[in-house]
């Protein structure tokens, strides 16, 4: 990082990372529990800051299911919690929000964000973020396959152990994504079979698999939040990307100030910040996340996406509609057919 940041990395229990970001003595402190990477995080904060110089930041990269475990575990201990938090995991979040663990938030930007993105001033979609295939490109030189049908046909004679998707099981987001699969993809199971008979590798996060497949390891990524792939094809000439042509799921990572946050004032000024224009510019344009704002309409945004792929995009509203997917006779159904297509079943 530059040397004006002054980071403190730091390692904390389970698999938090925690950055600081000070702001001389006696500053106030923001805490954020967030899934996005600290190094993507690090210029929204920095811009924060820039605007609100007496704040100090600390914040924590966790999964998606701890940032929800540890805000209700430490809510109905009677403690203090995050003041904000913003996670991929929209059903967890919603569910946050939902059973009382959010507190409503109105900023200059509440009037005018898409109704679709905003549940009751509680839960806010911050940006628009397609599920794609990431692919070697040195593996395919005639092109990724282009459509899941198209990926079934090439996993038939793919080299085995050449495909990773997200462990839906650690996974909140790679859970969200086959659950929509489900609705939208009458083949889905024998896609999940097929990828099972071709070795799949599965893991807790993007990176992992992009990683893999930038190197070379892997050929092929299913199912990958677009903004890392978008981020990483930047830096590995390797590294594709593509969206599905037949239907793209699209979740938004979702912000909210936690009832027990112990600065809500400072949780509510970091939500302005990223609905304001110039952080919805700086989430599309930095950290390649596409924008939700209207107000932003380059080609990285939530407008100019839907004006161009129309009916192919299948976005996920954040609505109480989300919580069917945590219900746990359903979920352990999900994971157990995942179990069961994944060995041939």
């Amino acid at each position: 990082m530059r040397a004006m940041l002054a980071l403190i990395l730091m390692v904390c229990p389970a698999s938090a990372e925690v950055i600081l970001f000070p702001a001389g003595a006696g500053a106030p402190e923001l805490v954020i529990y967030s899934t996005l990477d600290a190094p993507l995080a690090a210029p929204l904060v920095t811009a924060f800051q820039a605007e609100n110089p007496g704040v100090a930041v600390r914040y924590e990269d966790l999964l998606a299911g701890e940032i929800a475990a540890r805000v209700v575990s430490e809510t109905d201990a009677g403690e203090t919690t995050a003041d904000f938090t913003f996670s991929s995991a929209m059903d967890l979040q919603v569910k946050l929000a939902n059973d009382g663990y959010a507190q409503a938030v109105v900023v200059p930007e509440t009037a005018d964000w898409p109704r679709w993105a905003n549940w009751r001033d509680t839960a806010y979609a911050m940006t628009f973020e397609p599920a794609v295939l990431v692919w070697h490109k040195p593996s395919f030189p005639d092109g990724p396959p282009l459509t899941h049908l198209k990926l079934m046909d090439w996993l038939r004679t793919a080299p085995p152990g050449r495909i990773g998707t997200y462990d839906i099981e650690r996974s909140a987001v790679g859970y969200l994504f086959l659950a929509r699969d489900q609705e939208h993809f009458a083949d889905i199971w024998s896609l999940v079979r097929a990828m099972g008979a071709a070795g799949v590798q599965v893991f807790p996060t993007s990176k992992d698999i992009i990683d893999r497949v930038a190197s070379g390891e892997l050929s092929l990524g299913y199912n990958i939040l677009g903004s890392y792939a978008a981020d990483q094809a930047r830096r590995y000439p390797d590294l594709g990307l593509v969206l599905p042509g037949d239907y793209t799921v699209v979740v938004s990572r979702v912000a909210l100030v936690p009832r027990a946050a112990r600065s809500p004032d400072l949780g509510a000024r970091f939500l302005g910040f990223l609905m304001s224009r110039s952080g919805q510019t700086l989430l599309a344009e930095k950290l390649r996340l596409p924008a939700v704002s209207l107000e932003v309409s380059d080609a990285n945004s939530a407008r100019a996406m839907q004006a161009a792929l129309g009916d192919q995009l299948r976005p996920v509203s954040v609505s109480p509609g989300l919580l069917v997917y945590l219900d746990q006779a359903k979920r352990r159904r999900l994971l157990q057919r995942w179990a069961q297509a994944l060995s041939g079943g």
